[in-house]
């Protein structure tokens, strides 16, 4: 297959930026599922964000002092970010990339700027790097990859970084330069890592990773990571915090470094797989494809809307991935979640949420609706009926919502240990991917974290 029949395929770990003319342009991982690795970070252009043309590779190559150190055959993970006063002929664009080798803490984090996303893109070196050393109970000092650049309100900025073995760490970053205050070589993660987000210990193979934060409404910060393995359990999982530095907990009070032996604020003896919320795992919807191993998200945030974009494998082919874009909306208090139906385009959504339901009788009908966290796993399966009846009834309560307006609710139910539980919930409009046709769509979670998304299917 030529890359000009690519479009979605191949994308991996991707990030979306939009240039002044309205132009989308994804960057991603350096991966194919039929052929050889060509290194340089892979960039593709759309104007919908639903299809898209493969536009060629940013870079030549692995840049050689990255190269040198890692050994990499390719990049992974590029985030890219506008800094500066577009208006001031100052601005530019930053690429963060990753260049290391599976199962690997030799690893680097470099930096390359352009004056647009098309390029030219010129590297300016290694920003942090990452060796094999270990760290706190074995988890390892923290593996130089996955960045991602945070700025605060006041211009202040963050890198927030790391994978497996040590976990996801926050360090400051000059605005001006682009650079780790500090941290160019190994040593000096050895000294200071930065601020600790997310750890899981040995019993999760410490697998957290693809970390991305981004701020709540009303203040504080959201933590977006993945959990498991790559090729089949991965999913996305949130937290949230009132710093960038954290700490970051879940939606039952627990800290995302809770079952972490070493980690400071952690909790030993918390099961590993029972912190974080998860908001969009493996499932298949009736008549529709088997969406697998869904995570490394970004998010693209623009004036009226907010957008998941994210890699997914094939449940019936594995190997095969591709990118997916979804809505994120948030809860009254606010919480993220994502939407069950993929982006349709602007053509078919609707980003007005002072038109979004506000009344409870919106809820009634036949709903087909996941379980997000029941089971990671496996590819769950979605239930139809009405909200109160399915799961289990884990919605008991629903008829009682009350509204909050553009599209949140809240109500009472019951657990199934005979507990009451609070539930968050938006509805907002959406598309069918496998109807082929405008519905509603459901995201809620309760406070206890478990997190319930639903398609609208009729009325009755």
């Amino acid at each position: 297959m030529t890359t000009a029949a690519w479009g979605g395929r191949h994308v991996h770990d991707p990030t979306v930026v939009r240039d002044d003319d309205g132009t989308y342009w994804m960057f991603s991982t350096d991966a194919r599922s039929d052929g050889p690795v060509r290194a340089g970070v892979q960039v593709r252009t759309s104007r919908d964000l639903v299809g898209w043309t493969f536009h060629g590779w940013a870079l030549d190559g692995v840049p050689g002092p990255a190269c040198d150190w890692s050994t990499a055959a390719g990049l992974w993970a590029p985030d890219v970010v506008r800094v500066g006063d577009p208006g001031s002929g100052r601005a530019e664009w930053r690429m963060y990339y990753s260049a290391s080798t599976f199962g690997s803490r030799r690893s680097a984090i470099g930096l390359a700027t352009a004056p647009h996303p098309s390029g030219p893109w010129s590297d300016r070196g290694i920003v942090i790097a990452s060796d094999h050393v270990d760290g706190p109970a074995g988890l390892g000092h923290p593996n130089a990859i996955d960045a991602n650049l945070v700025t605060e309100a006041g211009g202040r900025q963050w890198l927030v970084y790391g994978s497996f073995f040590g976990g996801i760490y926050a360090l400051p970053v000059d605005p001006a330069t682009g650079f780790v205050v500090d941290a160019h070589p190994p040593e000096a993660l050895r000294r200071f890592p930065g601020k600790l987000l997310a750890r899981r210990s040995r019993l999760a193979d410490g697998a957290v990773e693809g970390a991305f934060v981004l701020p709540r409404p009303g203040g504080g910060w959201a933590l977006l990571v993945s959990y498991d393995s790559l090729a089949g359990t991965y999913h996305l999982r949130a937290a949230v915090g009132d710093d960038v530095g954290g700490p970051f907990q879940d939606r039952a009070g627990r800290l995302m470094t809770d079952g972490a032996p070493g980690a400071p604020g952690g909790a030993s003896g918390v099961d590993p797989w029972q912190v974080g919320v998860p908001v969009l795992a493996s499932h298949r919807l009736a008549r529709g494809p088997g969406i697998l191993a869904p995570g490394h998200a970004s998010v693209l945030t623009e004036p009226g809307r907010q957008l998941v974009v994210h890699h997914v494998r094939d449940a019936d082919a594995p190997t095969e991935h591709r990118v997916q874009v979804r809505r994120l909306v948030w809860t009254h208090d606010g919480w993220p979640l994502v939407s069950p139906q993929p982006w349709a385009g602007p053509d078919r959504e609707n980003d007005d949420s002072a038109t979004w339901p506000t009344g409870p009788d919106v809820l009634d009908g036949t709903w087909e609706v996941l379980d997000v966290g029941a089971a990671p796993a496996k590819v769950v399966d979605g239930q139809a009926g009405a909200l109160g009846d399915v799961l289990d009834g884990a919605l008991t309560g629903v008829g009682r919502a009350r509204p909050l307006g553009e599209g949140r609710f809240v109500w009472e139910g019951a657990a199934g240990d005979g507990t009451s539980r609070t539930w968050a919930a938006v509805v907002h409009p959406g598309w069918d991917a496998v109807r082929d046709r405008a519905t509603l769509c459901l995201a809620a979670v309760d406070d206890a974290g478990r997190v319930v998304t639903g398609t609208k299917v009729s009325d009755e």
